[in-house]
């Protein structure tokens, strides 16, 4: 191959053409070339994609070339995978949310917590949005990992925030101060989760934090109360025990951007595992769980059906298919949602 062909090749990233350098002499250059263009050719594709999508496809080559390992393991509570938080902010002056599941609805209680500084009584947000989801997985993983139920958080919230795709930004307006209104808004938070059969009911009263290390920064720049560690009720980490619902980390990431594509994988990660034939979920009752801000049911099919399909680009495999019923769904094993060692458990 000719020095002025090789410099008419559709190469420019650092290492692919030092690849080529190192290549030059070799009796295939010509298949080398070809090879380094079409990898060229792939990273240009995912460079053009939006966010988000280029994240998915990533995820799933990700997965595709390499098995998942106990590294990429997460967790959450089950019941959070069952009847999710708010999709989006809520006035403070609400300080009750409720979301149904069937027979079954979980209600979430907006708290306080106590300024350092003075005592005084500081109102809280219901959690709301893909961050507080974020950080639930998080701290469920660590008392998981960690086999405690007090988790520190000032030593490692930055460092899970970046291995989410968030930047440590600073400010107001910055990604730490998103975190940490939405920790201290779970930290403070209460939740009921009830059930009923049309003869009898029962409701479960469930505070998740039991103690909570509040500090607030001198510097006026950051004064934001924020929790430097918190305990897991008993109550809440007992039963976290028997029902943490396991996750892929990398998977997790690639959809940390949407609230709702964060509770339909969790969901089908419950659903898959507990399902022993195939069954069709109504467009009701999938709007009654995933539809709660949506005043039309052909827009929440539309959008539902983006964000399966947004899951679906990651889990090729996934046992689902839209109908004009609703979604069909068949249970499957780990292997089908990437989960690494130890497998999920029947519950």
């Amino acid at each position: 191959m000719s020095s002025s062909s090789l410099s008419q090749v559709n190469i420019r990233d650092a290492d692919l053409l030092a690849e080529l350098e190192r290549q030059r002499t070799s009796p295939v250059l010509e298949v080398v070339v070809r090879q380094l263009e079409q990898k060229q050719a792939k990273r240009d594709e995912l460079a053009a994609m939006p966010r988000d999508k280029r994240r998915r496809a990533t995820t799933r080559h990700e997965i595709a070339e390499k098995a998942p390992e106990l590294p990429d393991l997460r967790h959450i509570h089950s019941v959070l995978a069952v009847c999710g938080l708010p999709y989006r902010r809520q006035p403070i002056e609400t300080r009750e949310f409720e979301r149904r599941q069937g027979p079954m609805k979980l209600i979430v209680e907006a708290g306080n917590l106590t300024s350092p500084e003075n005592g005084a009584k500081v109102q809280q947000p219901i959690p709301f949005g893909p961050k507080a989801r974020l950080l639930m997985m998080h701290l469920c993983s660590e008392a998981v990992r960690q086999k405690s139920a007090t988790i520190s958080i000032a030593d490692n919230l930055t460092a899970f925030m970046r291995e989410m795709g968030f930047p440590a930004t600073g400010g107001k307006k910055g990604t730490l101060h998103a975190f940490k209104e939405q920790l201290n808004a779970l930290a403070a938070a209460r939740m009921t989760i009830a059930v009923w059969n049309g003869e009898r009911a029962k409701q479960r009263y469930i505070q998740p934090f039991s103690e909570v290390d509040i500090w607030m920064p001198l510097n006026p720049e950051e004064r934001m109360l924020w929790p430097t560690t918190l305990t897991f009720s008993l109550d809440f980490y007992d039963s976290l025990k028997k029902h943490a619902l396991p996750l892929n980390a990398k998977a997790v990431r690639a959809f940390a951007g949407s609230a709702r594509k964060l509770d339909l994988y969790f969901w089908l990660g419950w659903r898959l595992n507990n399902l022993e034939t195939t069954k069709t979920i109504s467009w009701t009752a999938l709007a009654e769980q995933f539809g709660s801000d949506y005043d039309r049911m052909d827009n929440f099919r539309r959008d539902f059906s983006a964000d399966l399909k947004a899951i679906q680009e990651v889990f090729p495999k996934l046992p689902t298919r839209i109908t004009e019923d609703g979604l069909v769904i068949a249970g499957a094993g780990p292997e089908v949602l990437a989960l690494p060692e130890p497998r999920l458990a029947k519950k």
